[in-house]
């Protein structure tokens, strides 16, 4: 029978499930106390072992890899879900309800390549679009995610569509509520594994294992989420719920992917906002909070975003201690977005507050969106009392 190994790295509390018949031995015991104390059960002497980039040492492989690795010993385990560090650029996939808040369309592209150190880096891929229909009541919104893991031979693709509707309560207050169903197919493969028997005595890989595998076929699913938003021109506070059928995401054995609750907000203190000639000028600073729970790990962050046109500059702290939770892995994010006609470019760097991390090679992300807003049409729907206020957030 499989056992099932839980791949903890974390890339915003990521986990995934990884079935195989047998434990590796890693010849470095100091690598026990690196291994992450929110696994329910590991066993820190006994790892599996991505092949190793060339020109890197074993030695320090090891450590390094065991780092970001935690097994979990029961029959089965829960995966979670994926992180991106620009939640305003990925905010569909932050809350639904964000679809159509922000221009009349748009489309974005995001990339997350995280630990590139490591053998086998984690890169996640997004494709992002969503359309606000004229009668500035409604929005459809399309996620298109991928994500891999080459060392694992780990793959992720998930679609998914979306709609909002969008509703004004008050002359200066608005609400919009999102619903949104994805499909999902997932698959592993050996091939870039080694196991015990293809070990030395002092660690070095030789020959072909002898282990035999079942037959893991990849796994499809379908996962439902939704989501709130409160806002005027100056604020804003969110709420989502995904994955709120918990669907089943085990090779083997039922292994369901927990709900994922997201909250947050922020507030936008403008110093200048006017438009000259169809061109749009802003200075403010946004401070913003985010709070993800999943399963048993939850994360939250604050950040504090500046903006002159064309330019937005901005800081996230990502470990803020929470009461009776573990003490977290520090993070501070720093992001750079600049703006071109209807182009938004957006860069950011997971810097560690650890030695930890900083061995595992931190995290590079980047967006590009194209974004469309007629600002003639404002303003008439302006006059004509039809126009819904533009949410605030600090997206590119």
């Amino acid at each position: 029978m499989l056992e099932y190994i839980r791949w903890f790295i974390n890339r915003g509390e990521f986990g995934i499930l990884v079935p195989a018949s047998a434990f590796v031995h890693v010849p470095n015991h100091r690598a026990a106390a690196l291994l992450s104390y929110s696994m329910p059960r590991y066993q820190p002497d006994r790892l599996m072992l991505p092949v190793h980039r060339p020109g890197r040492g074993r030695r320090r492989g090891a450590v390094v890899l065991a780092a970001g690795l935690g097994l979990a010993a029961g029959t089965a385990a829960q995966g979670q879900d994926l992180y991106f560090a620009q939640p305003y650029a990925a905010r569909l996939h932050t809350n639904p309800a964000f679809a159509g808040l922000l221009d009349d369309y748009s489309v974005t592209l995001s990339y997350r390549n995280q630990f590139p150190t490591l053998a086998g880096t984690f890169q996640t891929g997004q494709l992002a679009a969503d359309y606000r229909f004229a009668d500035q009541n409604s929005a459809v919104g399309l996620l298109l995610s991928t994500d891999r893991s080459g060392a694992i031979g780990y793959t992720r693709l998930e679609v998914g569509g979306i709609y909002a509707y969008h509703a004004r309560l008050t002359e200066q207050l608005s609400l919009s509520g999102g619903l949104q169903a994805s499909y999902g197919n997932q698959r592993i493969s050996y091939d870039n594994l080694v196991f015990g028997d293809q070990l030395s005595d002092d660690g070095q890989v030789v020959g072909q294992t002898a282990e035999t595998f079942g037959d893991v076929k990849p796994v499809s699913y379908l996962t439902v989420g939704t989501g709130l938003l409160l806002y005027n021109d100056n604020f804003w506070v969110g709420a989502a719920a995904h994955h709120v059928n918990q669907p089943d995401l085990g090779f083997a054995t039922e292994a369901k992917l927990p709900m994922r609750l997201n909250f947050n907000g922020g507030v936008k203190y403008f110093f200048l906002k006017k438009t000259e000639k169809l061109t749009y000028r802003e200075i403010s600073i946004s401070p913003t909070v985010n709070y993800t729970r999943q399963g048993g790990s939850q994360r939250a962050e604050v950040g504090l975003y500046g903006t002159v046109t064309p330019i937005t500059l901005g800081a996230i702290y990502r470990g803020v201690p929470l009461p009776g939770a573990s003490r977290p892995q520090q993070l501070l994010t720093a992001v750079a977005g600049v703006s071109v006609g209807a182009l938004r470019l957006g860069y950011s760097y997971d810097i560690s507050l650890s030695q930890l991390s900083a061995d595992l090679g931190g995290a590079h992300e980047v967006s590009l969106s194209i974004r469309q807003f007629d600002s003639l049409e404002a303003a008439w729907r302006r006059l004509k009392r039809r126009n819904y206020p533009s949410i605030p957030c600090p997206a590119f």
